[in-house]
């Protein structure tokens, strides 16, 4: 077969072991975790699905080697715990029964351990111990480690990676960056010590290099090891790419594969998670610079999910593995569509940190594009339906989109109405935002997919009861979006005024000078793209915070951008709009003026429950999903619209 990217699909040897492809994916921190510290059954089928989507290796995160002294909640594997050994055998097996290697990380917190714990009362609770004595961000105080206490975690490290080959993993990484304690003791940022495991690189180093030798003795001499490590730490303190370089020489004996990636804990998480704001592969410089001065192969990690951009970086000798950790959530089946030359049907992760947040927020997953993340045991498999039924989905937003996909899967006969002359919904107005451009492509993804599938597409057509009536459909999905909230503010309706959904199609008339009305998402999003552009930008919110719609994980980063690009003023009420600009009551109810020659509306937006209202009750079924039912995100529209199509 000729492979479109062929570096990506060439096989790696590492040690006497042979992966399929060149795409790896990353360590993820499973779904659920028992109390003992075992892997959940849900964790096993998270892990398995990027295994049955064709990655050459899974890695599952993290393994704690050391539990007493890392209170972390993460899986331990202990022969004294009954079905611990088990779990990780399940996983195993789940992982390499369909053709991937099965790796596990083995990590130990040090100091920033149990800063994952909901239970904060908790983690204060607990020792906590790193390469020397200080007080955490927090305020909790961390005890230096002992020689002794080095030498046990030295042991632990071997022991449990002895007890990972047993379970049936095949590759072990040694996570030696992030901030977590391997890296706490390579780092001039974390380590202080005046004896063998500080000051000079070599004593810095000498802690990955006893832990990787323990590792090496308890697997044998031909299986392979690797190291994850950050390239350069992006902090001051910290060390940069020079002593990288340095320190994966120092490794390299020890180990297999190199895996490079960035940053350290609490501080760069939007390099070491590169965001939406960041172009893709913004690491990829630094696996690259240590390539350069190593001879054992080298893997890259951040941000990727573009296989010309991979196969680029593989062919030019910049990395010989690509790791990707949200873009096989976002579409487990890549590496699948790369092998089969389908990179087209692809469904690109949009960097919105929906998985992260959710795993913040709840302790599950959830992907904003991928309706089976988090719910793997339920199954990736759309199965007939029993009776054959004429489906009418009424919105080809992406909630509609991905409900007619769907239901025509389950071999209905599925009809999808849009009134306008363009699929995509509340999604084509991203297509104006150049780090929102994925966004906008989900669209055609998903109407792709609806279209091979046999979905009818029929453009220019708005449902309406009488339509309904004359269709007869048996099921009726109602996906009608929403409409963009406009007050009666006065000027609102005036000729300097678009509002923020039109943006893509009214982009001459923004001058250079604007006023963005609205500090949620939107608002927020758009302002900085206006500045991205070199506009002088206003942003006028009424609330003392902006983008509370933002997710946890993008909020800050989202903030961060704003600071660079746009003036803020919050607390500022919109009283009118002229020619100059939008008039507002600040705090003390002064009329201020907030200069612009042009404004955007980005007020919000409200549920179309006129349309929803009048087609209820139409059909024997009718579900109601996305913004239609409540104004909401791409993620509830998706999972709404794939639930509604298998209940029919």
């Amino acid at each position: 077969m000729n492979y479109k990217y062929p570096n990506l699909c060439k096989p790696i040897t590492l040690g006497r072991t042979t992966f399929r492809n060149r795409m790896f994916s990353a360590p993820m921190g499973g779904t659920d975790i028992t109390n003992d510290g075992c892997i959940g059954p849900k964790s096993t089928a998270f892990y398995e699905l990027r295994g049955k989507g064709g990655a050459g290796a899974v890695t599952v995160s993290e393994l704690m080697v050391h539990p007493s002294t890392d209170g972390s909640h993460a899986y331990h594997l202990d022969e004294s715990i009954l079905n611990s050994l088990a779990c990780a055998t399940y996983t195993a097996d789940a992982i390499r029964r369909h053709g991937a290697i099965p790796s596990i990380e083995l990590s130990h917190s040090g100091m920033f351990a149990g800063t994952y714990m909901t239970d904060k009362s908790r983690q204060k609770s607990m020792h906590q111990w790193g390469p020397c004595d200080t007080v955490r961000h927090d305020g909790v105080q961390v005890k230096a480690m002992t020689k002794e206490m080095i030498a046990e975690i030295v042991a632990a490290y071997g022991h449990v990676a002895g007890l990972a080959k047993r379970a049936g993993f095949e590759m072990l990484m040694i996570h030696g960056g992030h901030g977590w304690l391997i890296n706490q003791f390579l780092s001039p940022l974390f380590n202080h010590r005046e004896d063998e495991y500080g000051g000079s690189l070599e004593n810095r180093c000498r802690l990955a290099i006893e832990v990787l030798k323990a590792v090496r003795e308890a697997v044998g001499p031909f299986f392979p090891i690797e190291f994850r490590m950050s390239g350069a730490e992006f902090v001051e303190g910290g060390y940069d790419i020079e002593e990288g370089v340095k320190i994966a020489q120092m490794i390299e004996p020890y180990v297999d594969l190199i895996h490079v990636s960035a940053g350290t804990y609490q501080k760069t998480f939007g390099i070491t998670h590169p965001s939406m704001f960041t172009e893709h592969g913004r690491n990829v410089f630094l696996a690259a610079e240590i390539k350069k001065h190593v001879s054992k192969p080298v893997a890259t990690i951040g941000g990727l999910n573009d296989p010309a951009q991979m196969e680029k970086i593989i062919a030019s000798g910049k990395a010989d593995v690509v790791y990707m950790a949200r873009a096989l959530l976002a579409d487990p089946f890549l590496p699948n569509k790369i092998m089969a030359n389908k990179d087209e049907y692809i469904v690109r992760c949009l960097r919105c940190f929906t998985c992260m947040a959710e795993r913040a927020a709840t302790s599950t997953r959830r992907c904003t594009v991928n309706p089976l993340i988090g719910r793997e045991c339920e199954g990736d498999v759309v199965y007939p339906a029993p009776e054959r039924k004429k489906v009418l989905v009424a919105g080809g937003g992406p909630g509609g989109l991905y409900a007619a996909y769907t239901a025509a899967r389950r071999g209905h006969k599925v009809i999808l109405c849009e009134k306008e002359s363009e699929l995509g919904g509340i999604l084509k107005s991203e297509q104006a935002l150049p780090f929102k451009y994925e966004m906008y492509q989900l669209a055609g993804t998903y109407a792709k997919f609806a279209r091979e599938s046999g979905v009818e597409i029929r453009l220019n057509t708005e449902v309406t009861k009488e339509y309904v009536e004359k269709e007869a459909p048996d099921a009726l999905i109602i996906a009608v979006g929403s409409k963009p909230l406009v007050p009666p503010i006065p000027g609102l309706d005036g000729e300097n005024v678009v509002v923020v959904n039109n943006y893509y199609l009214e982009k001459d008339k923004v001058g250079n000078d604007v006023v963005v009305m609205g500090g949620g998402l939107a608002g927020s999003e758009c302002a900085i793209h206006l500045g991205q552009e070199g506009k002088t930008v206003h942003l006028v919110e009424m609330r003392d915070m902006l983008a509370p719609d933002a997710n946890v994980r993008h909020r800050p980063l989202l903030l961060a951008e704003i600071d660079k690009y746009v003036h803020v003023h919050t607390g500022y009420r919109a009283l009118r709009v002229t020619a100059e600009g939008v008039i507002c009551a600040d705090r003390d109810n002064n009329e201020v003026l907030v200069p612009g020659k042009s404004v955007i509306c980005a007020l919000g937006q409200r549920s179309r429950t006129d349309v929803v209202e009048d087609l209820q009750g139409t059909a024997p079924f009718v579900r109601v999903i996305g913004d239609a039912s409540r104004v909401s995100t791409i993620t509830n529209a998706v999972y709404w619209g794939y639930h509604a199509a298998l209940d029919i």
